[in-house]
């Protein structure tokens, strides 16, 4: 699974109301998002839940649009005794690529949709398929929080670790407050259990000021400030967040360009038997050199010109 897991790309996850068709055919129209994610949690009320599973599955099984990576559901979590409803019906979807499973407090959670997913869809989630349904986990509670070395071992299909910050905050009587200080251990938690387990997403908090000038400001430092704590993606509840939040947590320019210099400079210093080198005054070593070739696959997979900047920068030596 990590293999594969490697390649998602998770820089905005948009969140979606399930009960909601007008929104759901809209979202078919965005241009470039890499997850869309369908909702039949906080955003249903439980008399339209039903209507929300029926909205959804239309949807998972219509054909693909080219501006949406990748289409995940949001469920209810496991103890509020309408996951099993909510993954009986949208594992009948042709197109489910990933699901939102929020409320994780303990790694039974996991073990159930695991087991659900094995029992509905077993070609998808035999050994060595390819092609399972992945699974993203809210962290929402303190007691999510303690027990996440267990929670990121608790399914093979785990592929994403996202701060629910609002329910945390609720759990823990926390203010929240621009700066998020008081969220500081939650996500440095979060960010370094994803990165020790291998799982490739760890989505950051949603921003819920963005509209106007202001908003947008707020938005764009807010993302950066998660881009610095080490998150690769931030959820979104507004389309209009898209843009912003993936240019954010897509490496800029001046990045791409490093990490290609660095990539080209290193393979003709290993070539030459150095360990280390210099670039730009500034030592270079491996894991210096494993930065960039993450920064590299990473902008490949955003779009950037790699092999353009690969061919400008081919004389690049190590100093």
């Amino acid at each position: 699974m990590a293999g594969m897991a490697a390649q998602v790309i998770r820089r905005a996850q948009l969140y979606v109301p399930g009960s909601s068709m007008r929104f759901l055919e809209k979202s078919r129209g965005l241009q470039a998002v890499d997850s869309v994610a369908y909702d039949l949690e906080d955003s249903v009320t439980p008399t339209k839940k039903p209507e929300g599973r029926r909205n959804i599955l239309e949807i998972l099984n219509r054909d693909r649009v080219p501006g949406i990576r990748e289409q995940a559901v949001r469920i209810n979590s496991v103890g509020s005794g309408f996951a099993l409803d909510d993954l009986t019906e949208i594992l009948k979807g042709k197109h489910l690529d990933c699901l939102v499973v929020p409320k994780v407090d303990s790694p039974s959670d996991l073990h159930f949709v695991t087991d659900v997913l094995r029992q509905k869809l077993p070609e998808r989630h035999s050994e060595g398929s390819t092609n399972p349904v992945k699974i993203v986990a809210l962290v929402e509670s303190a007691k999510s929080l303690m027990d996440l070395n267990n929670i990121c071992k608790a399914s093979p299909y785990i592929s994403g670790l996202t701060f629910a910050a609002e329910d945390f905050a609720l759990d823990l009587s926390l203010t929240r407050t621009p700066d998020l200080h008081e969220f500081t251990y939650a996500r440095s938690a979060i960010v370094t259990a994803a990165r020790a387990h291998n799982i490739p997403s760890a989505l950051d908090l949603v921003s819920t000021t963005f509209r106007g000038e202001e908003g947008r400001r707020f938005l764009q430092l807010e993302s950066e400030n998660g881009k610095r704590f080490g998150f690769n993606g931030k959820q979104c509840i507004h389309p209009d967040q898209v843009a912003t939040v993936q240019e954010v947590f897509s490496p800029s320019p001046e990045e791409a360009e490093w990490a290609v210099r660095v990539v080209i400079a290193d393979q003709k210093a290993d070539a030459q038997g150095r360990g280390a080198w210099t670039l730009d005054g500034k030592m270079i070593d491996v894991p210096v050199v494993g930065k960039a070739k993450a920064i590299v696959a990473k902008a490949e997979v955003c779009g950037i010109d790699v092999k353009g900047l690969m061919e400008k920068f081919r004389d690049e030596e190590p100093q």
